[in-house]
């Protein structure tokens, strides 16, 4: 036993040499506890487990860096970020991806998306000059309700579908920052990132 304490004091337990990083959009209570509800069903009635284990949410952007890269990343990203104007979201049915076998809830305004896209392409550099590849910014959004699914899974799921009525809104006025150190592991909050207020329209 002591051998053995002794041999675990000497054992250094490293940090991760990078994290992966994903910028999120969460949805309000309401349309998380719907699509929360959707993916237990989906869970259920496919027996696909990992389905219920993933909460909804909305990826923005994902890439990898050093965790001593993070001060510099929070400020750029609070600059670029504090400067787009909150908008709505309107979920609309389903779809999926054939190539990655992937069910999901569609949402009908991409454009608000595609603008914070385009305005974080400016971390690219700094991740670049880093080591890292660029970062993996939203082309498609959506909210997962299952991926990665055997075919037969998949060509059922997406039939049944496709009959399938879902309708929700929220209004996006926050992206949360979050990491983790492998694909199995747990993601933690790295920060909140508040969006600009709606301009008022103008009375006259």
């Amino acid at each position: 036993m002591e051998q053995q304490t002794a041999f675990l004091q000497d054992v250094k337990f490293e940090p991760p040499k990078f994290y992966e990083y994903l910028l999120v959009v969460h949805p309000n209570e309401e349309t998380f506890n719907q699509l929360k509800e959707e993916k237990e069903n989906f869970s259920s009635e496919y027996n696909v487990s990992i389905a219920k284990k993933t909460l909804p949410h909305i990826t923005v952007a994902n890439f990898l860096a050093k965790e001593a890269m993070e001060e510099t990343l929070l400020k750029w990203m609070y600059k670029i970020i504090s400067k787009q104007q909150s908008f709505n979201v309107m979920i609309n049915n389903f779809s999926g991806f054939p190539s990655s076998k992937t069910v999901y809830a569609r949402i009908q305004n991409h454009e608000p998306f595609k603008q914070l896209a385009t305005s974080l392409k400016i971390i690219n550099t700094y991740i670049n000059d880093n080591g890292f590849p660029n970062a993996k910014l939203i082309n498609h959004p959506h909210m997962t309700i299952a991926r990665s699914l055997q075919q037969d899974v998949y060509e059922k799921a997406i039939m049944d579908y496709s009959h399938k009525i879902f309708n929700a809104n929220f209004t996006v006025d926050e992206l949360v920052l979050l990491k983790r150190s492998s694909q199995f592991d747990k993601c933690k909050q790295v920060s909140v990132f508040k969006l600009a207020a709606q301009s008022e329209t103008l009375a006259y």
